[in-house]
């Protein structure tokens, strides 16, 4: 039995070597972990736990009966962060450059399902040249079962996508159909088509970071969610996520031990609001204020800076933001806006965190690009996706909420549970000086002096139209809190609205305006 028990652990280590010591060290020159550091840095330490260290492809074409590709080079298993329990697969670039066969797929394959049967996250971390040509169709297939099942996982437990390496062509479609995607600077390049085919069709030259590196996806196209500047930097913000994750859709997010008074006032929010019209505020302050510990993991933080989502706890119980950003756009939403904010809404209610928006915008941005890009459908993700969501929403109008952006942004008319306003509010179809234009063109142009009487015009409008009260006395704002006392009224709906249970009708899904 010993000679058996050294022959399986040599193995064993020559299997984890992966593509031995000359890949590594290139691997490390590169500022990159290899596969199983990485899980080693992800999971808590001793606890992860490999699956399908022995398979091997059954490729003969090409000369691959000769070539050995230790783990099927990708790493797969599961273990805990910080003591819950995740699966994950971590492709090895030191083996075949991490290329994807049918054996490779099959173990990622494996995994999806073993997460699903259990009811727990699932990581897979993109490290990889692609498909492997020498199996053609075989690999192809692989990629086509994954994607199924990243589709068949949605909205059931949450799905993070970490890229580490290269991820290109139909490598990318499985990240984009998880619920977050993670990269790194420098070192993490996705693209459906590489920069030497662009050059070819187009004659464009460009580079992969620049194509398709961390930046590019966080900020210009909002394929990414969150760029860190290394890679243990990465593992620190995935680690941050799952704390605001429920494990499936079934549960709850954890809640956490609160060492932030519940009732604590925020001053600073009864005078952030300008009373200048030219002037203007940070939204973040605002929800900082309010969050437990003044903490804030923001998603998407450089795409659509004009709405900010993302993560705060309330009394310790996680909660998904969903707020409009005054500071730019001119308070206007766009199309990229309504995209990034139906998204989120639409991963909260999956996994069942409550909503709270924080509204101040003039309503969606006017502009001929906007609608031949097709502003309207796109706004009516908005509304779309808070109408369809059963999850906990409150709503809290800060100041203007215009027209459709008032409607569309968690309105009691789509659903959600309680609105507040503070006293500054504007709540109307328009802002007053387009409604006076309107309504009191005749007036102001037979008046003495027409500035002076569109002066007056739109103080009366204001005045009768335009204040939270108005909405108020409607029921359409269920209260006007002062702004100090913003975060215990909060904490407070939500723990009122903690068993609220939702009947619809009973269909197979929605047809939302894609």
């Amino acid at each position: 039995m010993s000679r058996k028990l050294t022959e399986l652990n040599e193995l064993k280590a020559k299997l984890r070597k992966g593509g031995g010591d000359a890949a590594i060290e290139k691997q490390h020159s590169q500022g990159k972990m290899t596969a199983r550091e990485r899980l080693e840095k992800l999971f808590d330490a001793g606890t992860f736990v490999e699956i399908g260290l022995f398979v091997k492809h059954r490729c003969v074409n090409f000369g691959m009966d000769k070539k050995e590709s230790p783990a099927e080079g990708v790493v797969t298993g599961y273990g805990q962060i910080n003591g819950r329990l995740v699966y994950a697969s971590s492709q090895d670039f030191t083996v075949i450059g991490g290329s994807l066969g049918e054996m490779h797929a099959d173990k990622i394959i494996k995994c999806q399902e073993a997460a699903m049967k259990v009811g727990a996250p699932m990581i897979c971390i993109s490290d990889s040249g692609g498909a492997r040509i020498q199996e053609g169709l075989d690999a192809l297939t692989g990629f086509g079962k994954i994607f199924y099942n990243n589709t068949l996982a949605s909205g059931v437990i949450p799905q993070i996508s970490v890229i580490m390496g290269p991820c290109a062509g139909v490598a990318t479609y499985g990240p984009a159909i998880t619920d977050f995607i993670f990269m790194v600077e420098s070192t993490s390049q996705m693209f459906v088509t590489g920069p030497q085919v662009i050059s070819t069709v187009s004659g464009e030259n460009i580079s992969a970071e620049e194509l398709g590196g961390a930046m590019a996806h966080n900020s210009i196209s909002g394929v990414a969610h969150f760029h860190a500047a290394n890679e243990d930097a990465c593992i620190e913000q995935i680690k941050t996520l799952l704390s605001y994750l429920p494990q499936n859709n079934m549960e709850k997010a954890e809640e956490f031990a609160c060492n932030d008074d519940l009732n604590r006032l925020s001053p600073e929010l009864n005078e952030i609001v300008p009373e200048n019209p030219n002037e203007t505020y940070d939204m973040k302050e605002v929800v900082r204020a309010i969050a437990d510990n003044n903490e804030f993991f923001e998603t998407q933080a450089e795409y659509a800076k004009n709405i900010l989502t993302g993560f705060v706890r309330l009394g310790g119980k996680s909660v998904g933001i969903v707020a409009s950003q005054p500071m730019c756009m001119d308070a206007n939403l766009d199309i990229n806006a309504s995209d990034k904010a139906a998204r989120f809404i639409r991963t909260c209610d999956c996994f069942n965190i409550p909503i709270l928006t924080l509204v101040d915008a003039k309503g969606f941005s006017p502009s001929k690009e906007q609608e031949y890009g097709g502003i309207i459908r796109h706004a009516a993700k908005i509304a779309f996706a808070y109408s369809e969501a059963s999850v906990p929403m409150v709503t809290v109008i800060t100041n203007k909420a215009y027209g459709g952006a008032y409607v569309s942004m968690g309105s009691k008319y789509l659903g959600a549970d309680l609105v507040y306003a503070w006293p500054e509010a504007e709540i109307a179809v328009m802002s007053s000086e387009g409604a006076v234009n309107i309504v009191y063109a005749k007036e102001i142009k037979d008046a003495e002096n027409p500035q002076d009487e569109r002066v007056k015009k739109i103080a009366e409008y204001e005045n009768m139209v335009m204040n939270p009260y108005v909405a108020a006395s409607r029921g359409y704002v269920d209260d006007i809190i002062e702004p100090a006392t913003t975060r215990k009224m909060l904490i407070a709906a939500f723990d009122t609205l903690e068993t609220k249970v939702v009947h619809k009708a009973n269909k197979k899904h929605g047809n939302i305006p894609l």
